[in-house]
C-alpha cells in the first residue's frame, strides 16, 4: 500500500502537475494541505477520472485538506472534537471606533477516513507567524486539541496515520541552518514538545529516507536559489501508530516533484507499506 502527502498550495494552479504525479506515482492514498478551495469547486472529475474518491474540506483561498483514495472511503470526518478556532481580527484600514466582537472561525485544516485496512488523517497545522502573534498562540492550542482528539484513534489496533504540513521541525536537524531560524515559528521549543507529546500517544516519526542529499528537506521557501541550494526544512511529517509504523517498507522525499514550472514550495512525502 503506497501512502503519501503533499502541501500542494492551491488544488487548481496545481492540478496539472498532480495528475501528472498521479499518474506516475499511483499511490493508493494521497493527502493533500493547502488545498485554497471549497469543496464545491474541488477538481473532484479529473481526480475521479484516475479511480480514486475524493474527500474535499475547504473553506475557499485559504486552507483546506482533502483525502484522495483507490480504496474505501468510511467513517470520514471533517475537523476534529474541539477543534479550536480563530479570531480573525479588524481588516487593515477598517475603522475601529466601536469594537465589534468578531466569532471564532474553525478553519478547514484537518480530515480523516478510513481507507481499507488503514485508518489516517490529514492535518495542515496553522502556521503560527511569529512567536508574539495571536496566531501563534492558536497553533499551540490547535496542536494540543488534536493530541486529544486522535488519543483514542492511536489507541485503536488498526494501523493509524496522521500526516500532513504539521509547520514544525522536529529537530535542528530538520532546517538548513538554526541559526537562521532563531527567534522564528517552526522551531520554538512549545512547538516541539507539542510535537512530543502528540508522539508520546504512541506514534513514530517516519523519517523519509532522500533520494538525494544528506537532508530529506520537504519544504523550499520560493525564494531564487533556495530549493537548488538544498535550504530547506521537514515540516510535512507521517506519523504512525506501532501497527502501521512495523508494516513500512520504504519512506521518502519526492523531490522531483519540487522542480520544472509551477511546481509547489513543498514536496511529496511517499510512504510505503506491507499491510
Amino acid at each position: 500500500m503506497r501512502v503519501a502527502t503533499w502541501n500542494v498550495n492551491s488544488v487548481t494552479a496545481r492540478l496539472p502537475r498532480l495528475i501528472e504525479w498521479l499518474d506516475l506515482n499511483e499511490p493508493d492514498v494521497l493527502c493533500l494541505q493547502e488545498t485554497k478551495c471549497s469543496a464545491d469547486a474541488f477538481p473532484e472529475e479529473d481526480i475521479r477520472k484516475r479511480g480514486y474518491e475524493v474527500v474535499a474540506h475547504g473553506e475557499g483561498r485559504w486552507n483546506g485538506v482533502a483525502i484522495l483514495s483507490r480504496l474505501t472511503l468510511d467513517d470520514v470526518s471533517l475537523g476534529f472534537d474541539g477543534q479550536p478556532g480563530f479570531t480573525p481580527a479588524a481588516d487593515d484600514g477598517e475603522a475601529a471606533l466601536v469594537e465589534v466582537p468578531r466569532p471564532a472561525v474553525v478553519e478547514a485544516r484537518a480530515a480523516g477516513a478510513t481507507c481499507g485496512p488503514l485508518r489516517l488523517w490529514t492535518v495542515y497545522v496553522p502556521n503560527g507567524r511569529s512567536p508574539d502573534s495571536p496566531h501563534y498562540a492558536y497553533k499551540l492550542e490547535w496542536l494540543a486539541a488534536l493530541r486529544e482528539a486522535l488519543r483514542s484513534e492511536i489507541a485503536e489496533k488498526r494501523p493509524f496515520i496522521v500526516t500532513g504540513d504539521f509547520n514544525v521541525a522536529p529537530t535542528d536537524d530538520d532546517v538548513w541552518d538554526p541559526a537562521v531560524f532563531v527567534d522564528s515559528t517552526h522551531v520554538t521549543e512549545a512547538e516541539r514538545a507539542a510535537l512530543a507529546e502528540l508522539r508520546d500517544l504512541g506514534l513514530d516519526d517516519v523519517y523519509p529516507r532522500p533520494l538525494k542529499y544528506d537532508a530529506p528537506f520537504t519544504y523550499w521557501d520560493y525564494r531564487a536559489g533556495m530549493f537548488p541550494k538544498n535550504q530547506g526544512m521537514r515540516i510535512d511529517l507521517v506519523y504512525a501508530n506501532r501497527v502501521a509504523a512495523a508494516a513500512v517498507t520504504d519512506a521518502y522525499v519526492d523531490r522531483e516533484a519540487r522542480k520544472g514550472k509551477g511546481p509547489s514550495d513543498h514536496a511529496p512525502v511517499v510512504v510505503d507499506l506491507e499491510l
